[in-house]
This record gives C-alpha cells, sequence and structure tokens, in this order.
C-alpha cells in the first residue's frame, strides 16, 4: 500500500522546508520531496533549495571574504594598522564558502528529523487526483514511489534565465552557479544584467581585482529602487571601478581563444565588442513548473510559468498551494518562507496573513542596499501626497568611528496621517537596519513615533531616527 501523508511539500527550498516544519509543527504527517543534488559528493539530494547551495548564502559568504580582504587592502592605513605582503587564496575562500553551504544543509536535515518531516529523495510530480487527496510520483535513482497527499504544497523554487544567443557552459559563460565557483578572479569580467545576482557577484570578483564590465538592457540604474537610492548607487559603484553600460542591446557572445567576445549596440545605436575572460549571464530567473505535470490535477501555469494562487497561495485545485519563486511577487527567499508558513497554517484552519507591501528588499553590495514600502516615484504616479526626510551617514558617529560613512537612510510618510510609506537606506548594515522600518510599517506606525522612540548611541540606527525626525525637519544632528 502506498504510503499517505497529510501534507506533501514539493521542494526542500526556504519556502518548502519551512511549509514542512511548520506543518509539522501543527501536528500533521508531513513529507518533503527533494531530488537536486547541487555537486553533492554521494549524489545525495541537498536540501536548502538555490538559495542555501547556490545563491543567498554561498553568495554572501564570498561577499564578506572579498569585502575583508577590500577593507585591508586599501582601507586600515586610516586606523594605523599596516599590513605587507597581503594574498587572496580563492580556493582556501570557496572552502570556507562550501563548508558554511554544508552546516546550513545539514541543518535542515537535523530541523526535518527533529519535527518528524519525511524526506522523500526524488523528483515529484502528479499522477492523479483521487477522493483522499492527490497521487504523486517520485521518481529517484533507486526508482519510482507513489504517495498520497491530502494536501499539497508547491515550492519547486526557480532557475537562472538564460538568452539564446549566449550559451551557458558555467565554465567561461556561466549563470549564479558557475560564477560562484571561479577558482581565480578572472582579469576581465563582463555581466550581462545590472539586477541584484548581477551587482552582488561583479562586486565580489571587483574587490578580488577583475575589471568588471555590467551591460544592462533598461535605460535605468536600479529601476526598481527608489531615485535617490539609484543615482547614489550609480555614483558610488563607479567609483569602486564597476564599468556599467545601460540602455543596451545584446547580439552574439561568441567563445576565444582568451575567453569571450560580447557584441551589443549601445543606447546609441553605436556596435561595440566587449572582449573578457569570463562572462556572467545574469537576467532574473524563471519557475520551476515544467516538470510537475500539473495538467494531471487540472492546474496550468500562466504565460510565464507561474503558477496562478489567491492571496493566501491558494491554487484552483482544493488543499493545492504554491509558494515562493513558483508564484506572483517578488523572488525573495524571505517572502517564500512566509508563505510556506501561511500555507501551511491555512491547512490547519488558522488565518494568517502577509502584509506584502511591509516585506523588505536587500542588495548585499558595498554599501549595502535595502527598502520597504513605496519609493517617491510609485507615490508621484498615485498622485499621493507624501512627505520626506533623509538623513546623512557621514553625520553618524558610529558609521564615522567604522569608516563606513557612505550612502543616507530616506523615510517617507504620508503628508496627512504621517503613516510611514516607504523607507530607503543605502550604507553599511542596511540589511539589518531595514527590520526595524519593516517592523514600524507592519504596525502601521507614524515617522513620529519613530522619531520619539530612543535609539542606541553610538549606533547606525541613529540614522533611521534621525530621518524620521527630518520630516518634520526636526532632524538634531545636521
Amino acid at each position: 500500500m502506498n504510503r499517505t501523508f497529510d501534507v506533501v511539500v514539493i521542494g526542500a527550498g526556504p519556502g518548502g522546508y519551512i511549509a514542512a516544519i511548520r506543518a509539522a509543527q501543527l501536528g500533521f504527517s508531513v513529507a518533503c520531496c527533494e531530488f537536486n543534488s547541487y555537486d553533492d559528493p554521494a549524489g545525495e539530494p541537498r536540501l536548502g533549495g538555490t538559495c542555501l547551495n547556490a545563491g543567498c548564502i554561498p553568495l554572501k559568504a564570498l561577499v564578506s571574504s572579498s569585502e575583508l580582504f577590500e577593507k585591508i587592502s586599501h582601507h586600515l592605513e586610516d586606523h594605523g594598522i599596516t599590513v605587507n605582503g597581503l594574498h587572496m587564496d580563492v580556493l582556501r575562500m570557496q572552502k570556507r564558502k562550501e563548508s558554511i553551504v554544508d552546516r546550513m544543509t545539514g541543518g535542515v536535515q537535523f530541523l526535518f528529523r527533529k519535527n518528524g518531516v519525511t524526506l522523500l529523495k526524488g523528483r515529484a510530480s502528479f499522477a492523479g487526483r483521487v477522493d483522499e487527496g492527490y497521487r504523486i510520483v517520485v521518481r529517484s535513482k533507486d526508482g519510482d514511489e507513489e504517495v498520497l497527499a491530502k494536501k499539497v504544497i508547491i515550492a519547486t523554487g526557480s532557475k537562472a534565465r538564460h538568452i539564446p544567443n549566449v550559451k551557458v557552459d558555467n565554465e567561461t559563460i556561466c549563470d549564479n552557479e558557475g560564477a560562484m565557483k571561479f577558482t581565480e578572479p578572472p582579469k576581465r569580467l563582463g555581466i550581462i544584467g545590472a539586477g541584484v545576482i548581477g551587482l552582488e557577484i561583479g562586486s565580489v570578483w571587483r574587490r578580488l581585482g577583475a575589471e568588471v564590465t555590467v551591460l544592462e538592457v533598461m535605460p535605468s540604474f536600479l529601476g526598481a529602487c527608489d531615485e535617490s537610492i539609484s543615482r547614489q548607487a550609480s555614483k558610488l559603484f563607479l567609483k569602486q571601478g564597476l564599468h556599467i553600460r545601460l540602455g543596451v542591446k545584446i547580439g552574439q557572445a561568441k567563445l576565444t581563444e582568451s575567453g569571450v567576445s560580447i557584441s551589443y549596440t549601445d543606447d546609441q545605436g553605436a556596435e561595440h565588442l566587449l572582449e573578457c575572460d569570463r562572462l556572467i549571464v545574469s537576467i532574473g530567473r524563471v519557475p520551476n513548473t515544467e516538470e510537475l505535470n500539473l495538467e494531471a490535477i487540472g492546474l496550468q501555469t500562466d504565460e510565464r510559468g507561474f503558477i496562478p494562487v489567491d492571496d493566501h497561495c491558494a491554487t484552483a485545485s482544493s488543499g493545492v498551494y504554491a509558494i515562493g519563486d513558483v508564484v506572483r511577487g517578488p523572488m525573495l527567499a524571505h517572502k517564500a518562507e512566509d508563505e510556506g508558513v501561511m500555507a501551511a497554517e491555512m491547512i490547519a484552519g488558522m488565518k494568517p496573513h502577509i502584509d506584502y507591501g511591509s516585506m523588505p528588499w536587500v542588495i548585499y553590495t558595498t554599501p549595502e542596499i535595502a527598502w520597504v514600502g513605496k519609493t517617491e516615484q510609485q507615490l508621484r504616479s498615485e498622485g499621493r501626497d507624501y512627505k520626506t526626510g533623509q538623513f546623512p551617514f557621514s553625520a553618524n558617529g558610529r558609521a564615522l568611528s567604522l569608516g563606513d560613512s557612505d550612502g543616507f537612510v530616506k523615510m517617507i510618510a504620508d503628508a496627512k496621517t504621517d503613516e510611514i510609506l516607504g523607507v530607503h537606506i543605502i550604507g553599511s548594515n542596511a540589511s539589518d537596519l531595514i527590520a526595524e522600518a519593516a517592523l514600524a510599517m507592519e504596525f502601521r506606525a507614524s515617522s513620529e513615533d519613530v522619531a520619539r522612540t530612543c535609539h542606541p548611541h553610538p549606533s547606525l540606527s541613529e540614522a533611521v531616527r534621525e530621518a524620521a525626525l527630518a520630516i518634520e525637519k526636526r532632524a538634531l544632528n545636521i
């Protein structure tokens, strides 16, 4: 007889494994399916999805190592510290990255055991619907197994988007996975796409000595950011040595004896040829939905491959939910996690809710960029009256003592009610500072609420308070 589970989660990425754990906490019998081995020596499935294995976590490890190298190389003399004979061992840096990945993915396995989640090793797809629920086939190297799921949560994540005339081999022409495995910095690195991943990976290899050229199809830089943030970021990145070409049209990429050449047309119509040792294609991601056999249960994806869901991530098939990168909204690990919790709690009959307007974004460049809520340009297009306050880190004692005083905090509030509508930060530790803003927006706080909240001194968080004070022209340190 086939095994039966109350809930089967397809995919063990940040959304899937969190959904499985939360469902188990709620008393359900739970199984989670995963097949991707991510270069595991034994060919075993690696839990954690792209985020833990080939995305967020390994990339942040490389970011940390490269930032430390650059700080020691260029920014210690002001502290009275002199270093001679500095050398970067890239292989050792990569081993450190892999050890962090191993620890994190092993941690998910521990959490599965702790919470009684059954791991089904293999690629899962739907085989049909029965009165008791859904038939799911799990295909593995050891054969096929069919299980019965009373409820299903689809969390199969996404993969890197490729372009037809630029063939990725993850040796010379790479996507995000290959770009994090270089054993030495390329002398000349080309990147197609000036989005989050492209800028983060490009910054890593620039710090380690690569000459980096970024080709971006869009005419504006970081168009999702508040315009004041994108202007400041562009200025700082150009100063650091990133070469950014906007509004280009990509032609053909050809392998050469020394690497790869990419033809492109600039925004004035002039043709160019970029010669580089390595090329990274970073033009976004597409949902992993094509092998789920959704038709077997009466589901279809939209024209972009996403699974249509309602506000609570329920699909058109009763008892089937879809979360994370396979559904509408930003492809963020923390979005997937929150949706995983929501789906499990919906199955339990609870009434969870996600405020997508209070969901933060982060770009792990130097300086970091983070924001939550709406931008000035969005509010202008809506015709909404608003007021702004801004405070520079150059006037913050903690930032100056750290030697990281680039950037600022900007707060936007409703002109009448003073409710915070958006907070935008470019600067050191923006990824941590933005959490206060997200919490404030979840509670519908006003700028005055933040302005009247005592913040520790000296700290970077004081800049958030000062930005709130600046909304009413009450900033105390500028």
